[in-house]
């Protein structure tokens, strides 16, 4: 009897243990460069390799990942939740107004997940595959790298409430952007210089339609360009850079648009409008390596936005479900 009770115990404790390691608590998560660098040691060159193939045959996709993994941690942290199907009984976050029809690359991601499980099974978060692609994309269009904390869990939770609320519109003016990104404890530098994402990438006509027919702080040939191939009504999906100057180069490029009022979204050129973001933008235009230093920090401080206490996480084995 003593022996069964023993086993027993034995046997709940690993139970427990086990747990804790799947299902975790987003509150125990510690962040660390080297996460993985003994259980999953391949993962960087993994991760590497395949964003390397994904922007090789699609330039555009390096912006892609990097505005998923923005999506993903505006919404309850860095948790994966933006990668979840909706099921019958579950409704994610991609069918949110910022995120449908509009986020894409969730292939890409599924590429590398299943490329990393057949190194390191059940080991490695999509979040954290999903931060390390944002990174990879970033570095394969021109611009910096740097070592991203890893360790992130994969919450088993979604909000297409918050999706719809903690996301920034095209329309923003500079003060909503400004409390938007204070909400996420980033500050207005940080705001800017994330802003500067939009050196790639590309948006649609339904989102620059008012501006460019509308505003005056706009450039006029700019204005034409665009309206060439986004009409007063229609072709709402139409495709236009947000940089017409390097469109799928990650520099400063961007900065120089706005002093140039040639910012596509009015959010865009809400940061250089008579407003407290004028000075810095004028900096990074004329210094890029304080925009790419800056960049780098201010990614790494949202990379690090955790999912609030008590939410369950695990590490998925496939992205787009919970285990």
């Amino acid at each position: 009897m003593a022996t069964f009770t023993c086993r027993s115990m034995t046997f709940l404790a690993l139970a427990v243990v086990l747990v804790a390691l799947l299902t975790g608590a987003a509150d125990a998560q510690q962040l660390s460069p080297n996460f993985y660098s003994k259980t999953c040691p391949n993962l960087a060159t993994i991760v590497r390799q395949q964003m390397a193939s994904a922007v090789a045959a699609e330039k555009r996709m390096g912006a892609s990942i990097l505005r998923m993994f923005f999506h993903d941690c505006f919404v309850n942290g860095c948790d994966g939740s933006i990668l979840l199907d909706d099921t019958s009984s579950f409704t994610g976050e991609k069918g949110a107004g910022p995120n449908a029809n509009s986020v894409r690359g969730f292939e890409v991601i599924d590429a590398i997940k299943t490329q990393v499980e057949a190194s390191c099974k059940a080991t490695v978060s999509c979040a954290d595959i999903l931060a390390l692609a944002a990174r990879d994309g970033v570095n394969q269009l021109g611009g910096p790298t740097w070592s991203v904390p890893l360790g992130r869990k994969d919450s088993r939770t979604a909000s297409q409430s918050l999706a719809n609320s903690n996301l920034p519109g095209p329309g923003s003016s500079l003060a909503t952007l400004i409390r938007m990104f204070g909400n996420q404890g980033l500050s207005a530098r940080d705001m800017t210089a994330l802003s500067g994402a939009h050196t790639i990438g590309r948006s649609q006509c339904q989102f620059f339609r008012t501006r460019i027919y509308t505003e005056s702080n706009i450039n006029a040939s700019f204005a034409a360009l665009r309206q060439q191939t986004c009409p007063r009504s229609g072709g709402d999906a139409t495709l236009a850079p947000f940089d017409v100057q390097t469109p799928d180069g990650f520099d400063n490029a961007y900065y120089h648009n706005l002093v140039a009022q040639k910012g596509l979204l009015h959010s865009d050129q809400e940061l250089f409008n008579g407003g407290s973001q004028d000075a810095l933008v004028r900096q990074y235009s004329t210094n890029a390596a304080q925009f790419n230093a800056d960049f780098v920090s201010a990614m790494i401080k949202m990379g690090n936005l955790m999912p609030s206490s008590g939410t369950p996480t695990e590490v998925r084995l496939n992205c787009r479900k919970m285990n």
